[in-house]
């Protein structure tokens, strides 16, 4: 093997603008890399039949196409996904939500209208979905900041019972990274009131046993696992099927609902002049009181969301139907909030 030599101050010249080299990169990686934040904040917004315009022969869409009952065109279409998008940039005082569990969306075509065609744009939101069974064709999705959000793995979790002839959206589950922190997070859509809140109670807690089940797997899979169960129950904590979720476990909820009925905006969703919460985002108390953190919760009651209730008294969420007459609001349903933040 051949060997070169170079003087001694030539070698300490090189070994100096080598170090000298190392030194400004690790500056710049420095510079350019966005530092861990101690706080973010997690949005549950149910968005009351976001539809595309177009008809799909194997959902049951009729009535939202151009020529349906409701007359729903692109013009209304754009205009409800501007107020959806307005919505989120202003339900935290600009500080944008990390994450966001919506219901109600049709498909994955409407996720994308409303990531890169809508106020969100240059926000650069990802989006996780699954078509799921619902006749409807609504399914619930996921949006995260890609700059504080890295998912792991995502997953349908399936309610529905062909069998028994039960049709209903599937549940979401995704666990990622935010802040340092591991996130299990389950987005649901629980079976409606329709035909009575008895008679249908059944169906909502046939799904909570599933979605318990799901709970139960990941705490006894994971160390006070750090989790986030969102949604449009379709029921108050108090409901039976509300409670498999919330007796013997480690979940809760920043909301006392009892106290937000005496309040001009008592609830998330008002119906015949009562409001109720039947949005939650419930999550595990153990795991993030240990961790030193400070959690606050609040139903966003953002002006523009509120009309008065001329048929009852007081106000209620500007819902973008009522029947087939178009009113142009954004939601029946009112946006839940929960932030985050690491004290130590």
């Amino acid at each position: 093997m051949v060997q070169t030599w170079e003087p001694m101050n030539v070698r300490r010249k090189n070994k100096v603008g080598t170090s000298l080299l190392l030194f400004l990169f690790f500056c710049q990686l420095a510079l350019t890399q966005k530092p861990v934040s101690n706080q973010y904040s997690i949005l549950f917004y149910n968005v009351e039949n976001l539809f595309d315009c177009k008809n799909d022969s194997i959902k049951n869409d009729d009535e939202f196409l151009p020529d349906g009952d409701k007359r729903w065109t692109s013009k209304r279409m754009y205009s409800k996904i501007n107020g959806i998008g307005k919505t989120i940039l202003a339900s935290n005082k600009w500080e944008t939500p990390a994450l966001i569990g919506l219901c109600e969306v049709e498909n994955e075509w409407v996720l994308k209208q409303l990531v890169y065609y809508s106020p969100l744009s240059s926000l650069k939101y990802g989006y996780i979905h699954f078509e799921s069974q619902d006749k409807r064709g609504i399914d619930v999705a996921l949006l995260y900041q890609k700059t504080q959000f890295t998912p792991l793995e995502s997953v349908s979790i399936n309610l529905t019972n062909p069998r028994q002839n039960f049709y209903t959206r599937d549940a979401l589950y995704v666990k990622g990274i935010i802040s340092s922190d591991t996130l299990h997070i389950i987005v649901n859509h629980w079976p409606s009131k329709r035909g009575g809140a008895i008679q249908s109670e059944p169906k909502r807690e046939a799904v909570a046993k599933v979605i318990r089940a799901k709970i139960d797997s990941i705490q006894a899979k994971h160390f006070a696992p750090k989790l986030i169960v969102m949604g449009d129950f379709n029921a108050s904590q108090e409901a039976p099927s509300m409670q498999i979720l919330l007796r013997d476990s480690d979940l809760t909820s920043g909301l006392d609902e009892k106290s937000l009925r005496n309040k001009s905006i008592g609830g998330t969703y008002k119906y015949q002049g009562e409001w109720n919460t039947i949005d939650h985002i419930l999550y595990s108390k153990r795991s993030f009181n240990k961790g030193n953190y400070r959690l606050r919760q609040s139903i966003v009651n953002l002006p523009f969301l509120i009309e008065d209730d001329t048929s009852y008294s007081g106000a209620k969420p500007k819902r973008t139907y009522l029947g087939p007459r178009y009113l142009g609001g954004v939601s029946d349903h009112l946006p839940i909030i929960l932030t985050i933040e690491k004290t130590q």
